[in-house]
């Protein structure tokens, strides 16, 4: 096993991007470098998101100085996290309680001098703000549970344009795009909430049937119409704000009968796939646009192996990405001290960052950092 683990390392190290740290990825052909210290999950929110204010405290400068060290050309930050609450000041949506910094507005400051973007991140279907303030319109369970209706998009993308205004972001992150309890097969049956069957006569021209006459054939339908209604308003607001924003898509499951017969996956700007399996990071290419680019990723809950995932996505030209919630207060251990370990000493997302921070920086995996006398 040994003998396996160090040829694996020489050849991926052979094989590292020879590109300069923090090369812009305004060219087609660098691929993303990304990481999220997460801020979505946390104690004391329902559906285990972040209560309101967590992490308020939070210092945009630290974070742009640990992603450049870590060796990013894209940083991974918040708009409106999952509680629903922004990550910047003075905006339509109500800033995270007790916010101390301007935070997403100075991180896309600072990071441009550094020639690192910054993506601003909405959830799509998860709001713990719209979910208390328009039960109804909510299925007030965990996962995604927000029905695509024209009030909520209107509020999403208002959202959106407001922080692409305020802050200036490069771009955003769009999560869990799918319609309630989507991004499964097979797909579960819908609740048919008042709103939904409202929407139904919206996007299927027709009158609703009754909860017990739906077909399965015209539910699928119905979903995939909610999509791309989603898709079509989301992408001509941000657009419309700023001509150049990134869009990035992430999907656990970017095969999804709901993304079928839709432009989405041909038009969005980047995609990945959040399961990072190397099969369906493969696959993507064959259903998305010709000027999309590709990311996979590492995360503690999909449980790659970055051994197998970083050279095969290097191979790929295909970007890479991670994410975990902070360690460290708001933040995560110094870049350093993953450096300064042995990667075969490492597990979860510490193994996952200390490989991150060799490959975004060129450096060899089986590089430890000297120890300062």
């Amino acid at each position: 096993m040994k003998h396996k683990i160090f040829i694996t390392l020489i050849i991926l190290s052979a094989c590292l991007p020879i590109s300069c740290k923090n090369a812009s990825v305004g060219t087609a052909d660098e691929p993303v470098k990304a990481y999220n210290i997460d801020y979505n999950w946390g104690e004391g929110g329902a559906h285990g998101f972040a209560r309101p204010g967590l992490w308020a405290d939070a210092n945009p400068a630290e974070h742009v100085n640990w992603y450049e060290a870590l060796g990013c050309n894209v940083i991974q930050s918040f708009a409106v996290s999952c509680n629903g609450y922004a990550w910047y000041k003075n905006g339509i949506i109500p800033e995270q309680p007790g916010l101390k910094y301007d935070f997403l507005t100075e991180q896309v400051r600072l990071a441009r001098k550094k020639n690192i973007k910054v993506i601003g991140y909405f959830c799509v279907g998860a709001n713990n703000k719209w979910e208390e303030d328009h039960p109804d319109l909510c299925y007030r369970m965990n996962g995604q549970q927000i029905p695509l209706t024209q009030q909520y998009l209107n509020y999403l993308c208002a959202s959106i344009e407001d922080a692409i205004k305020k802050t200036d972001i490069d771009g955003i992150m769009l999560d869990w795009f799918y319609n309630p309890g989507g991004g499964r097969d097979p797909l579960p049956p819908l609740r048919w909430l008042a709103c939904e069957q409202d929407m139904y006569s919206e996007l299927m021209g027709k009158d609703f049937p009754g909860k017990d006459r739906i077909a399965p054939d015209d539910e699928l339908v119905f979903r995939q119409k909610a999509i791309g209604r989603a898709w079509t308003q989301i992408r001509e607001t941000a657009k419309r704000t700023k001509p150049q924003c990134i869009i990035w898509l992430t999907a656990y499951e970017v095969n999804s009968k709901e993304y079928e017969g839709n432009t989405l996956l041909k038009e969005i700007d980047w995609l990945m796939n959040e399961a990072g399996d190397i099969e369906r990071t493969q696959a993507m290419r064959t259903i998305a646009g010709q000027h999309t680019k590709f990311i996979t990723c590492l995360a503690g809950w999909n449980g790659q192996n970055p051994m197998e995932t970083v050279p095969a996505a290097i191979a790929q030209k295909t970007g890479l990405y991670g994410f975990t919630k902070p360690a460290s207060g708001s933040m995560m251990p110094p870049v350093d001290h993953y450096l300064s370990m042995s990667i075969d000493t490492l597990k979860g997302d510490a193994l996952n960052i200390a490989v991150l921070a060799r490959t975004f920086n060129n450096l060899p995996l089986h590089y430890v950092k000297p120890s300062k006398k």
